[in-house]
């Protein structure tokens, strides 16, 4: 049940997003109606963190539990903890999912050779980029490995 629950709590920068998705959520521990949920940021200063730990304390509390919520910076997150699903959900939006520098795909035309625009896109997680083939941008999330 606390699962499902945590699996309603959207990324508040990527909404079509979970954090189980992102690969933030680390787990959690249930003892009688205390969750304490366990959570990487993406990077050291994410500004999303605040609203992620509410929306996490709200959807829990609603539903009677009490809720503690840790932050842990260590292993640090990777985009290798993205899910298959999290990444299909990414390409869906528009914006590339992490994979091999060289392989960075339009999202759109899905063709391969994208130039960098900015290495700021949306977020500072993201880069924008361009495609050459078609001439879209399109936000790249960073690789961070």
């Amino acid at each position: 049940m606390i699962a499902e629950l945590l699996d309603q709590v959207m990324d508040p920068e990527i909404p079509v997003m979970t954090i189980a998705d992102l690969g933030i959520l680390r787990g959690f521990d249930v003892v009688g109606s205390e969750v304490t949920v366990t959570i990487t940021p993406t990077y050291s200063g994410c500004p999303a963190m605040d609203t992620i730990k509410a929306d996490i304390a709200s959807v829990l509390e609603q539903h009677g539990f009490t809720a503690n919520v840790r932050t842990i910076y260590s292993p640090p997150w990777t985009t290798d903890m993205i899910t298959l699903g999290g990444r299909a959900k990414l390409a869906r939006v528009g914006i590339a999912p992490p994979g091999p520098p060289r392989e960075v795909r339009c999202p759109r035309c899905f063709k391969g050779d994208a130039r960098t625009v900015s290495e700021f896109g949306s977020t500072a997680c993201k880069a924008l980029k361009a495609c050459s083939s078609c001439g879209e941008p399109f936000d790249f999330f960073k690789e961070l490995r």
